[in-house]
């Protein structure tokens, strides 16, 4: 983990809750399952270090490992992947209101590493998530303000879609791996 710390994605890794959304708060004690553990740490070293390496600048991660009540008090999916430690909504690093073209950016280089099981564009932010064990779907969503559903995305329709971003190639329907030329 050479980017991010596992405190930014286990808020109660150390055994204390630090998001009193789920009800806890600071002085109860929270055990965090091994597995969750591992799965965050997968998800950093396979997702978001090599993500955060590419892009050049950092990260912020909104959302990782929430707890069954603190998932439900966000109106979390009952099955969502936060809960086991696979999934982490993240945004760029930025005092922007518009990062449209910077989240196009991180996108981008998310489906060109491969290396995720689903990402789901929001307006702010990406869920992207990875999973450990099991097959990784690579799956893409959007989801639009006010839209009760998500949309699917293909990779071609993702890459094709690009706005033009400054240092980045772009060839017809295909992005150039490697970052800016």
């Amino acid at each position: 983990m050479k980017y991010f710390k596992i405190r930014e994605l286990i808020p109660c890794v150390d055994g204390h809750c630090r998001d009193r959304r789920c009800g806890y708060g600071e002085s109860t004690l929270v055990e965090v399952p091994t597995e969750v553990i591992k799965n965050a740490i997968a998800l950093v070293e396979e997702v978001l270090d090599p993500l955060r390496a590419q892009y050049g600048k950092p990260i912020k991660v909104n959302s990782g490992y929430r707890c069954p009540l603190k998932n439900k008090a966000v109106g979390g999916a009952s099955q969502s992947q936060h809960i086991a430690g696979e999934a982490a909504d993240i945004r760029c690093h930025t005092d922007s209101t518009d990062n449209t073209d910077e989240l196009l950016r991180l996108a981008q280089i998310i489906v060109q590493n491969g290396r995720f099981d689903q990402m789901i564009l929001y307006p702010t932010f990406i869920h992207v998530s990875y999973k450990r064990t099991g097959i990784n779907r690579h799956r893409i969503l959007k989801k639009v303000n006010g839209d009760q559903q998500y949309t699917p995305v293909l990779i071609a329709d993702l890459i094709r879609d690009l706005k033009e971003i400054p240092g980045q190639a772009r060839n017809e329907g295909t992005a150039e791996k490697g970052g800016a030329s």
